[in-house]
């Protein structure tokens, strides 16, 4: 999920709860294009080719695949500019471009859908003026933030020609390795600094890196969770954010039930 789109998000969202109850209470498919293949078969062997970014569609998540969890094509606002996103490191821009959804490696191709999941509250949209001026103070946070409880996966499929999507992978978690304790990087021009990486143990596909990934931004601290898993010649990555979880100051899981659909699509 694209970070500063969705921090973006939680400030606005915030901003209207504040307005909210100081008067109840008085007081974001991408494109294909060509890519040297990494790597060469070995004898006898023909080298794994990557699948079109229309094969790659076919494969991705739609909806009714995520039951309780819309599906659809990410908005401009929430895919970060390739060029924008650096890291002060060079070593840990693996990490900084699967944060903010970028492909890992150079794939041949590569689709993405944003796959939304609300709870019931969520869904119910935020409290009235109404209905917060009959609450507690407490009660009207509470009711304020079960309304933003929205969990935003920017779900991807990359493809690779030859052995890249296992390098592109093996590449990903060196750098999680290396950068575990922060660095700081940009995106779209706002700076972000990662105060760490926690590793997550994911069996799924045929190779798997998960992370939580902790960030610091205009004071507000947030967690991400990161997902890349391979199966074949493909990468499926996943960027999930969680708006109520940085209201509360709380933990969240991983989007499994995301990552098992297209887990299960991907065969």
């Amino acid at each position: 999920m694209r970070a500063v789109a969705m921090r973006r998000s939680v400030l606005s969202a915030s901003a209207i709860s504040l307005a909210l109850l100081v008067t109840a209470c008085g007081g974001g498919s991408q494109g294909s294009g060509d890519a040297p293949a990494k790597g060469a078969p070995g004898p006898g062997k023909t080298a794994a080719k990557a699948l079109t970014a229309d094969e790659l569609a076919k494969l991705m998540v739609t909806e009714g695949d995520v039951e309780g969890h819309e599906v659809g094509e990410p908005g401009k606002g929430e895919v970060s500019d390739p060029n924008s996103v650096s890291a002060e490191r060079a070593e840990c821009e693996p990490v900084a471009r699967v944060l903010t959804s970028l492909p890992a490696g150079e794939p041949v191709a590569s689709v993405q859908r944003l796959v939304v999941h609300e709870t019931e509250a969520a869904g119910k949209g935020m409290p009235s003026v109404e209905e917060l001026a009959g609450m507690t103070e407490k009660e009207a946070e509470e009711a304020t933030i079960d309304s933003l409880d929205i969990t935003k996966t920017m779900t991807s499929l990359w493809s690779y020609d030859a052995d890249g999507a296992e390098q592109s992978l093996a590449a990903l978690r060196e750098a999680g390795g290396k950068c575990a304790g922060g660095f700081t990087m940009t995106a779209d021009g706002e700076e972000q600094h990662i105060t760490g990486i926690s590793e997550e143990k994911l069996a799924v596909g045929e190779d798997a890196v998960a992370w939580t990934v902790a960030t610091k931004s205009d004071g507000t601290a947030a967690d991400t969770k990161v997902v890349v898993f391979r199966q074949g010649t493909t990468l499926a990555g996943f960027s999930s954010f969680n708006i109520a979880s940085v209201a509360r100051g709380e933990a969240y899981g991983q989007p499994t039930a995301v990552i098992e659909a297209q887990a299960a699509k991907l065969g």
